[in-house]
């Protein structure tokens, strides 16, 4: 039977118990959909125990309409857990997990402020700030993170190797609806026929010549684009659809370090 654990001084008493089994764990902030779903499986499938938490982290929001627009069903995404066979559930409110308020916080490397570090600042402050707190909390052996959110993954997997965290990040796979269309918690905020319509986000990365054709491409089709730029041996965007931001990546051929803005 799945426990869910309100707080984290409830989670770290069951966390004593656990010896000689490896854990698992899927960070996530709720509104799961079939992305999510596909890294608890694959953490069920590899560790003893399979944890995930559903925490919605302030302070990786740097507008606040879009921190209270972000999709809440706590019902659905424990159901869902329960089903794919999930051990624990860790889902702390934010005067637990920020008891003191926002004091400490994890600063990206110049490096890696690009993009996400450019056009949402103090997000990736945010994001390490609490992957950081959720990894000492689980003190799990593998943690499992999906390559949609590609810099986020880079910059947790550089951060967890250099403060000898002792888990490993494990980057799966972007899941994509039939029309390519990267699954997202902000998919269910687009009308239909804006659902449809953002599927040429992935088509326009995919068939571009270079990022800047991409950002024109997007932009031809009534995209708002905040970047399309090359790094890590990937092609990587952010645009604006019916007021939902969406993010997206592929690989690319011949995939040098190179911004486009």
């Amino acid at each position: 039977m799945m426990r869910v654990w309100y707080s984290t001084a409830e989670w770290v008493g069951r966390r004593k118990t656990i010896t000689g089994q490896t854990i698992g764990f899927v960070p996530t902030m709720g509104a799961l959909h079939r992305g999510h779903a596909e890294l608890v499986e694959r953490c069920r499938r590899e560790n003893d125990v399979a944890v995930v938490s559903l925490f919605v982290n302030p302070t990786q929001f740097n507008d606040p309409r879009d921190l209270d627009r972000y999709p809440r069903t706590m019902e659905q995404d424990l159901a869902l857990l329960e089903s794919l066979g999930v051990d624990d559930v860790i889902t702390p409110g934010i005067p637990d997990f920020y008891p003191k308020g926002y004091r400490f916080r994890i600063e990206p490397p110049a490096d890696l402020l690009v993009m996400e570090g450019v056009f949402r600042p103090g997000h990736l402050q945010g994001v390490l700030t609490v992957v950081m707190k959720l990894l000492n909390v689980a003190r799990a052996d593998r943690a499992y993170f999906g390559e949609k959110d590609y810099q986020q993954l880079q910059v947790v997997t550089e951060m967890a190797r250099e403060f000898f965290t002792g888990t490993e990040i494990v980057a799966c796979s972007t899941v994509r609806e039939e029309s390519g269309l990267a699954e997202s918690s902000r998919n269910r905020l687009l009308s239909p026929e804006g659902r449809t319509k953002a599927a040429a986000l992935y088509r326009a990365l995919t068939a571009a010549a270079s990022a800047d054709d991409a950002r024109a491409a997007l932009a031809s089709q009534g995209f708002r684009v905040e970047y399309v730029e090359e790094h890590w041996g990937r092609r990587l965007a952010a645009v604006y659809l019916e007021g939902v931001r969406l993010i997206d990546n592929v690989a690319f051929e011949g995939g040098a370090d190179v911004a486009h803005s």
